[in-house]
This record gives C-alpha cells, sequence and structure tokens, in this order.
C-alpha cells in the first residue's frame, strides 16, 4: 500500500492517466481525510487504467488487414485454402501449385488445396469456409452470388474463355448441333456451367419442352459410359472433350463458343477466380500474392502454350492418377483462351439462363459480384 503514495513509478503512472481524470477522483478522496481508503481506491483505479490501456493498445495491433493492401504476413493468416478443377481450364492453378509457385508466395502462411469435379461443390466449400480463394466456373459462381444474396461471392480474376466441347458417340445418329434434340447428352455436375449451357441450348435453341436429357455424369465416367452406349454425347470442358475424342472415339460436333445463338461474339469465360468479400477485405495482400502468380501464369500459357504443356501432362497425372492419351493436351490447350479478363457477359447470360432454368429463384444481378480491383493493383 505504501507504494501508492512512494516516489517510484506507480505514482507517476497515475499523475499521466490523472490527466484523464481517473486519478483526480482518487485525490478528491484523500482531501476527505480518509486515507487508507484513498489508497485502495487509487489502487483500484490503476488496475482499471492499466487494464483499459492494455484493451486499447491490443485492439489496435489486432485489427485485420483489409483495405488499403493490408491482409499480408502480420495479419494472421495462418493457411491460404485454394480449390481447383483437374482441368486444362485450370491451367494457372494446376501449375502453379504443381510448382509450388503459390505457396512460395503466401509465405509465411501455410498453402493448401483441394480439388473439385465442378462448381457447386466448390461454392459449397467457399461457404462453409473449407476454402479461401476457387477457380470455377461463371454459372456456379453466378447461382452461388444469388444464393448469398450478393454477399458471399466476388470475382477477382478471369482465368480462362472458350475450351467446352459438345463431342458425340460416333454410332448416335449425332452430326450437327441439331440433332443433339431428345439425346442423352452428358455434363460434369448439375448446375455447372457446361450443364446451365446445355439446358439452355435444348430448350431454348432446339424447342424441347423440358431438358431432362441433359444428364450430369462426373467427367471420368463419360468415356465408359459413352462406349457402353449409355450416353450419346456430352457437353464438357477441356480435357475432357478431347480425351472422349482419343478414347472413346467420340466425334467433335462443335465448340460452345461457336454457337453464335448462344454467345454472338464468339467467346464465352469458362473459368473465374473466387473469393469470398470477407478474405478479400481482411487479406487484401495475400490475394494480391496469389493473383501475381495467377496473371505471370497467364501471361506464360498466352504466349507459350506449347511449352506448358509437359509441366501440365505431368500435374493431370499426379492429380488424376492417369496420364492423358497422346495429343489430347495439345489439342486440349489449342481450344483454350487464357486470359485475366472474367468476360462479364458472360456472367450476366448465365445469371439469366439459370432463372429461366429455375437453378435460381429470382434473376441475380451481377452487380458487386466482379471485383478487380486488387488484380489491377489498386
Amino acid at each position: 500500500m505504501n507504494m501508492l503514495t512512494s516516489e517510484n513509478g506507480m505514482v507517476r503512472l497515475t499523475t499521466q492517466w490523472g490527466r484523464g481524470g481517473l486519478w483526480g477522483w482518487g485525490m478528491w478522496v484523500k482531501q476527505k481525510g480518509s486515507g487508507g481508503r484513498m489508497k485502495v481506491l487509487g489502487f483500484r483505479v490503476s488496475v482499471l487504467a492499466l487494464v483499459v490501456g492494455f484493451v486499447l493498445l491490443g485492439g489496435c495491433e489486432k485489427k485485420p488487414g483489409g483495405g488499403g493492401g493490408g491482409g499480408g504476413s502480420g495479419s494472421g493468416l495462418k493457411e491460404v485454402r485454394l480449390g481447383y478443377f483437374a482441368n486444362v481450364t485450370h491451367a494457372q492453378a494446376v501449375l502453379g501449385v504443381e510448382s509450388g509457385a503459390f505457396a512460395k508466395a503466401v509465405l509465411p502462411a501455410g498453402f493448401s488445396t483441394k480439388v473439385f469435379n465442378a462448381g457447386p461443390s466448390l461454392i459449397e466449400a467457399l461457404f462453409a469456409e473449407e476454402v479461401d480463394i476457387g477457380y470455377i466456373g461463371p454459372g456456379p459462381a453466378i447461382m452461388g452470388h444469388g444464393k448469398s444474396k450478393g454477399q458471399g461471392v466476388r470475382v477477382v480474376s478471369g482465368a480462362a474463355a472458350n475450351g467446352a466441347l459438345i463431342v458425340a458417340r460416333k454410332d448416335s445418329g449425332i452430326n450437327s448441333l441439331a440433332d443433339l434434340k431428345g439425346k442423352r447428352i452428358a455434363t460434369p455436375q448439375l448446375g455447372n456451367t457446361q450443364d446451365i449451357s446445355a439446358k439452355h441450348y435444348v430448350m431454348a435453341v432446339l424447342g424441347q419442352g423440358d431438358a431432362s436429357n441433359v444428364l450430369a455424369v462426373a467427367n471420368a465416367e463419360q468415356a465408359a459410359m459413352m462406349v457402353r452406349r449409355q450416353i450419346d454425347a456430352a457437353w464438357v470442358p477441356e480435357p475432357w472433350g478431347s480425351r472422349l475424342i482419343a478414347v472413346a472415339e467420340g466425334k467433335l460436333i462443335a465448340e460452345e463458343k461457336d454457337i453464335r445463338e448462344m454467345w454472338p461474339g464468339g467467346e464465352l469465360a469458362l473459368t473465374v477466380v473466387i473469393t469470398t468479400p470477407k478474405f478479400l477485405k481482411a487479406h487484401r495482400a495475400v490475394l494480391g500474392k496469389v493473383l501475381g502468380v495467377h496473371r505471370g501464369l497467364t501471361k506464360r500459357l498466352q504466349e507459350e502454350p506449347g511449352k506448358c504443356v509437359g509441366e501440365l501432362d505431368a500435374a493431370l497425372l499426379k492429380l488424376t492418377g492417369k496420364r492423358l492419351p497422346a495429343g489430347v493436351l495439345e489439342a486440349s490447350v489449342k481450344h483454350v483462351k487464357f486470359t485475366d479478363d472474367p468476360l462479364e457477359g458472360t456472367l450476366e447470360a448465365m445469371a439469366k439462363w439459370s432463372y429461366e432454368l429455375r437453378f435460381a429463384k429470382e434473376v441475380v444481378g451481377i452487380e458487386g459480384l466482379v471485383d478487380l480491383s486488387v488484380l489491377k493493383g489498386k
């Protein structure tokens, strides 16, 4: 108790807090003649002052790194979790993961990945906070945006355009897109980008009353089903389209980008990069590092795609456990345009078609969905 009245650090500390009024109350008690009581009350006030000070200081240090380039190594981020597909249309993800470029970029945070078959399951993982960043088709991105009422998804970059093929079984009787009417058409997953496109086409362009002939079949299972005549055609992304031609003797009917009733400009987004608004705000610097690797790989794929084939082949073999037939990867890369542009026109079309096909209860506006500020270094 004597230290409260001594000429030590405690008195000097309380004098500083006295400027804020806390210690002045203790001094007033002493003047009333209750010396012992002053010491007890003074001690209590000093502890309160220290606690308040520590809370305030701690609060400043723990602010998340959102906005203005925050969210770097000091943000407390322990691990960056990336979701993607074992597809040529996700080449930046495949190459960035296999080379270790993403893992190195996000240091000192850890880095982990999860491979998906199609977009809807990746969206579920994003909402469950099992992944932070994902490569995905525009269809599921739109549906996730609508499902979350605009609060769950942000498109932060484009990745790939075109690269979707319509391949038919050789003895299916399908020789043109018009022949798809009433035929069994496989797509990778219910509600994924190709599923939405195929169903829109058979109903809006071919005039079918429904799209019950469009069947969700995992990419890896389609070749065997085509050989067994369980499906007549497939509407799929690369390399699965070229693989069907090589393995199941399928024949190329068309590339989706060439269907002018759907894509008048001859181009459609096939893969975009997404995250959550929460991650975008809290970890901009980390996201910027990931997108920096992404942009570098995009440029390389644009300028020298042939030189990337060997690396892609090895990485896809590691992911799937199966090597693609000779020539498939080379053919696949030629069907894909790698780009950072998310092609917002595709997002608008997918929003409209998703509603028409009743994947969404209302037309989803894309306002607020695309945020390229980190990609552009803003």
